[in-house]
């Protein structure tokens, strides 16, 4: 027997352009590592805000924008399709903005050290 999951694709099942929250879908879920795909649609997280995770987190930026912030640093990153950013445990971050009127598309890949 074989464990597999079924295929799927990165741009399949988008939400439409005026959605108004942030749309998470879990790729793959196993012990230590999990998946995700998050579609933004203008969405940023709200003042003051601050992710703090214990897991690591790998994101690349497939499609639109974003500005993110990292505790500690003067300056927002921007965000453009193709980059990518590792967030260690406990980085502290957030998203000061994404696209309007564009989807913005992350693959996350988040992992215990």
């Amino acid at each position: 027997m074989t464990d597999t999951t079924p295929p799927g694709n990165l741009f399949d099942r988008l939400p439409p352009l005026d959605h108004p929250d942030e749309q998470v879908a879990e790729l793959l879920a196993v012990p230590g590592l999990r998946i995700e795909r998050i579609v933004s649609t203008g969405q940023s997280g709200p003042p003051g805000f601050w992710y703090d995770q214990a897991e690591a987190e790998w994101v690349v930026l497939l499609e639109g924008g974003a500005g993110l912030a990292l505790e500690g640093e003067p300056e927002v990153r921007v965000m453009r399709p193709g980059d990518w950013i590792y967030l260690p445990p406990h980085r502290r971050h957030r998203v000061e903005w994404t696209a309007a009127g564009v989807r913005t598309i992350w693959v996350a890949v988040f992992h215990r050290r």
